[in-house]
């Protein structure tokens, strides 16, 4: 990777849904050379995916959101627990963490009893020793985050109105 990957991933990270051209322009590239970077960067499994974030609030029908700090038992590893929690409906995230616990798990359930069903999954099946559990009431994104993608004065979209 060199100076022009790191920020073609800069700006992907911040706006995924940018066009190759509008990429390129940013980036001083034609549109093929810079989808053939991001291709490139893609099969390299440098970029894994591209995603939709929705704010949990926006989604009434979805349930719970919650976030799951984990402590794995001792004679389970890391890489049983990430095999293990895989297959496990309603988990949408699995980050290893430094601290006190060994991971952090944001799930979906349905309702309370869902959860309940979900957290005795992860000690019967994945090896969890510990839980703790915490239930998102509503995210706290500003509208007006520098970085937020879709901010109309961002001065690095100049496709958008607002621009100094």
């Amino acid at each position: 990777m060199d100076r022009l990957d790191r920020e073609i991933l800069g700006i992907l990270q911040q706006d995924a849904r940018i066009s190759y051209r509008d990429l390129g322009v940013r980036v001083g590239l034609s549109a093929n050379a810079t989808a053939d970077r991001v291709r490139r960067m893609r099969r390299e499994g440098v970029i894994r995916g591209f995603t939709v974030v929705v704010d949990p609030a926006a989604d009434t029908a979805g349930g719970l959101v919650v976030f799951i700090d984990v402590t794995l038992r001792q004679d389970t590893t890391n890489e049983e627990f990430e095999r293990r929690v895989a297959g496990l409906p309603g988990i949408t995230e699995v980050v290893h963490v430094t601290g006190a616990h060994d991971y952090l798990v944001r799930a979906r359930a349905a309702d309370p009893a869902a959860l309940d069903g979900l957290l005795r999954r992860l000690k019967r099946e994945a090896g969890v020793a510990q839980s703790n559990t915490r239930i998102a009431l509503r995210s706290a994104d500003r509208p007006d985050r520098p970085d937020r993608p879709d901010r109309p004065d961002r001065p690095d979209r100049p496709d958008r109105p607002g621009r100094l």
